[in-house]
């Protein structure tokens, strides 16, 4: 008996560790030694995150090895592997362990092997004591921060689980060092961050952060430093930070509950946002920077009254939702709630707008709905206001409506009609089976009304599409899939009867 299992990699992650058990696979976690070396060792090579390159392999693509002890082999694979693993993926580079014959293997092209060899010998060196970081560590991907020795052990935090939290939130490597020859400093700690410009940035921002809160005044005295630290050093070439600064009882709304405003305006700008002390810093691109502080000039706009965005027709950030009066309520939710869910799923910043003397919301027909953020979260957002509008009022969007196949390569939406029978039947209960469809082809799938609405690149929209189709062909007869070996999205496992 044959059993298919479809989605993307990430959701057939779950399969691949049972397989990778069954195998003999062992892991470790953050950077302590494992205490199983002697199980496992059927297994003598293990595979690290692979770097993914534009038109294959960069033309210096090499391989380089290292030599290592068996207690650094511990250190460097981690717990549960995840420290490799975060080698490879701030270094850009294949990272391969031979545990038996103790042979650290490099791939990638020289910058990316020279990463991961550093970042190797950085991290055994902290088995046995400091890290010592020289001016040749520094391949445009370091930032060195000073934190004051009253708050080493509170950005550390318990086990360094403060820090690995950082690491894994922005993908960089950090640890304390020592620089050069001059030993270390009584007041200061050097902390070294590596990663990428966004990521250091990020990191950077958020133990700040910590350290303010810590030594208020701090940020101060280093502002000038940091503000400008990576300024141009983007693709675009326009990356930087700029500045806000709040009164106490501004920060508090700017924050929102457990951090939730900061975070709803980061993911909807994309760019970086973090609060030190009474500053809000921006960093990001130049258009980044800039959608941010409009979206937290609109925010507190809101306080003092209505809040229009002229000229939003030429935006390419929003796309606008006309809402029936008697639905707004429902669409807000109590105490915004409603909202604030779907900015949550969606990484969005949703508000309504009215312009001065117009007659909006419960005055006249409609109000208009304004969702920020990138084209996919946008999207996903307005198909969940169209479905909860046409559930509270049926033939707002589906009266006239007809189906829509489109063959865009990139992001588009598809339309396609279910019979009323089969509805419930496709989405499941508690939308259980929506889910499980939208996950497994990677694109958003709403139901509005009887109409499925598919939003995707081309290949998610065709994935959906086949899925819905075969779980509606389980209800008349089984499902026979006649091309898997040349399918990339599924896996194929043979059952024995007496398991099935």
């Amino acid at each position: 008996q044959a059993v298919l299992a479809y989605g993307t990699r990430g959701a057939m992650g779950g399969l691949s560790e049972e397989a990778d058990r069954s195998r003999g696979h062992r892991g470790r976690d953050s950077r302590e030694p494992s205490r199983d070396r002697n199980h496992g060792h059927s297994r003598s090579r293990s595979r690290s995150y692979e770097a993914p390159t534009k038109n294959g392999k960069p033309d210096d693509y090499g391989v380089d090895t290292m030599k290592i002890t068996d207690d650094d082999a511990a250190f460097i694979l981690g717990k549960g592997g995840k420290t490799k693993e975060k080698i490879s993926r701030v270094s850009e580079a294949e990272i391969e362990l031979f545990e038996r014959e103790l042979i650290l293997e490099f791939r990638g092209s020289k910058v990316q092997r020279r990463r991961a060899r550093k970042y190797c010998e950085g991290v055994m060196a902290l088995r046995t004591g400091p890290v010592n970081v020289t001016e040749d560590y520094n391949d445009n991907d370091l930032t060195m921060l000073n934190v004051p020795q009253e708050t080493v052990g509170f950005v550390t935090g318990r086990a360094g689980n403060f820090l690995r939290t950082i690491e894994s939130e922005w993908g960089t490597l950090m640890f304390f060092c020592e620089v050069g020859q001059g030993g270390r400093s009584k007041d200061f700690e050097k902390l070294a961050i590596f990663g990428s410009v966004r990521g250091r940035r990020g990191a950077e921002l958020k133990v700040l952060s910590a350290v303010e809160t810590k030594s208020p005044g701090y940020f101060n005295k280093i502002r000038e430093e940091v503000v400008g630290r990576d300024r141009g050093m983007d693709s675009t070439g326009t990356w930087g930070t700029d500045t806000m600064t709040f009164q106490d009882d501004e920060l508090s709304y700017a924050l929102g509950k457990q951090g939730s405003t900061r975070k709803k305006l980061e993911r909807a700008s994309q760019a970086i946002v973090q609060y030190v002390g009474h500053v809000a810093l921006f960093s990001g691109t130049r258009h980044e920077r800039r959608r941010a502080k409009e979206y937290m000039r609109w925010l507190f706009g809101q306080l003092e009254g209505p809040v229009y965005v002229n000229g939003w027709q030429d935006r390419d950030d929003c796309t606008v939702v006309e809402v029936p009066s008697d639905c707004i309520g429902y669409i807000t939710g109590n105490r915004r709630a409603t909202l604030g869910r779907m900015e949550e799923a969606w990484g969005t910043l949703m508000f309504f707008m009215t312009k001065d003397g117009d007659k909006g919301g419960r005055q006249g027909w409609s109000e208009q709905l304004i969702i920020f953020g990138n084209e996919r979260g946008r999207r996903g957002a307005e198909l969940k206001c169209m479905n909860e509008i046409e559930r509270k009022a049926p033939g707002t969007f589906t009266k006239g409506l007809r189906e829509k196949i489109t063959d865009t390569r990139g992001f588009d939406t598809d339309r396609i009609c279910i019979k009323e029978d089969e509805l419930s039947y496709v989405i499941g209960k508690e939308a259980a089976t929506q889910k499980k469809l939208e996950t497994a082809a990677g694109s958003i799938l709403q139901f509005v009304g009887r109409y499925a609405f598919i939003a995707g690149s081309y290949k998610e929209r065709k994935r959906c599409k086949e899925y819905i189709g075969w779980l509606l062909q389980q209800l008349r007869s089984a499902v026979t899939i006649a091309d898997v070996s040349s399918r990339d999205d599924c896996t194929e496992m043979h059952i024995p009867m007496n398991c099935k």
